[in-house]
């Protein structure tokens, strides 16, 4: 049988053989710095660390509780869920830095759960407690302090590395829901309405709401150590503290947090008086 030879055509040009496939290879090509070492890309984890998220969780749980509690009129487990979730907000970045497992999924989900437990449920439960009766006074009062704890979470999260660490800008966001719920839990214990409180509720939740947003320096106690030894003193002091708060709790712990609500304005007061600088932002100027 006859076979036939297949022409080639004259004007074609031959395509390079290095050329002709298109397929993307297997690998990437491994990436070298300036020395020649291979440059390692950090690998993207995919999953979230359980024990810190799971204080926040219970945070965030605390917030919620309240606001329910508050809509069936039982303000004192109100008041209370809100200071268990101050304890649990204490905690959780505590724990995520002592076992390593801080993440940018952590500090987000953080501050979503302040803005419930700190910033919306006080301001439903005073609502609902003394404010309601005022009409549209009470409820522009909730909500200048609702706006002003989420004011406050922004900008803290944006501020976080100019600013001062032992101080914080502004009331921080558990103080203020602590002044807030603190005076619901107390005038609650002491058997008083909240319809008869109706402007004292008004002042302490416009106060809470915009001193969060001032630059009121307010102390952060983040340069204490507790890993390095103390006076015997000390660990007297915390005990004592303990039994007075163990003792009557509603009285002591707002007693507390009203000092602490109005020492910012001492401290922005003897600075200036002594000339030093009243923001607490570090600028490049400062830094000099």
């Amino acid at each position: 049988m006859a076979t036939f030879r297949k022409r080639k055509n004259k004007g074609s040009i031959p395509f390079p053989k290095s050329l002709r496939s298109h397929k993307a290879p297997m690998y990437p090509a491994q990436l070298e710095d300036a020395d020649g070492a291979p440059i390692v890309r950090p690998r993207r984890s995919r999953g979230i660390y359980l024990l810190p998220n799971a204080f926040t969780t219970a945070a965030l749980f605390c917030g919620f509780y309240a606001i329910v509690m508050a809509m069936n009129l039982k303000f004192d487990h109100a008041s209370i869920a809100i200071f268990v979730a101050m304890v649990l907000d204490s905690l959780d970045g505590r724990v995520a830095r002592m076992t390593n497992t801080q993440s940018e999924f952590g500090a987000q989900y953080d501050s979503l759960s302040d803005m419930v437990s700190f910033g919306a449920a006080p301001a439903l439960v005073v609502y609902e407690w003394s404010l309601r009766g005022m009409g549209k006074l009470g409820w522009l009062a909730a909500f200048v302090y609702c706006v002003g704890g989420a004011l406050r979470l922004a900008r803290f999260n944006t501020n976080i590395a100019v600013v001062d660490k032992r101080y914080f800008q502004g009331l921080p966001s558990p103080a203020a829901a602590a002044l807030v719920a603190g005076f619901v839990w107390l005038m609650d214990d002491l058997r008083f309405a909240g319809t008869d409180l109706s402007w004292a509720s008004w002042v302490i939740t416009l106060y809470a709401g915009i001193t969060m947003v001032t630059n009121v320096p307010f102390y952060s106690f983040k340069d204490i150590n507790f890993r390095k030894p103390v006076p015997f003193i000390a660990a007297l002091l915390v005990v004592v503290v303990l039994v007075a708060i163990s003792s009557d709790p509603s009285k002591v712990l707002f007693g507390l947090f009203v000092l602490y609500g109005i020492s910012g304005y001492i401290v922005y007061a003897w600075r200036k008086i002594k000339g030093k600088p009243v923001s607490i932002v570090q600028t490049e100027h400062e830094e000099k």
